[in-house]
């Protein structure tokens, strides 16, 4: 990476970086001064359940926990609740 965004501090340096000093500014703007965690899954749970539900057709398992991040064991537990 160039020293393009060398004077901007730590979590908007990296912002800058990946996705622009533009959004960078944003996030500062918005967000300055609170701690921040990001889940580690991009859906909601309940979302990811009726969607499972939804989705299963008795053979795609594996498919169904690739796409939303899960475990197959997980997915058969939901499944199995009904």
């Amino acid at each position: 990476m160039d020293n393009k965004y060398k004077n901007l501090n730590g979590i908007y340096r990296e912002i800058a970086e990946e996705f622009g000093e533009e959004v960078s500014k944003k996030f500062y703007e918005a967000y300055k001064g609170l701690n921040i965690n990001f889940p580690v899954r991009y859906y909601d749970r309940s979302y990811v359940v009726k969607s499972i539900r939804k989705e299963y057709n008795g053979k795609n398992i594996k498919d169904i926990a690739r796409k939303y991040d899960y475990s197959e064991r997980w997915i058969r537990k939901i499944l199995k609740e009904g």
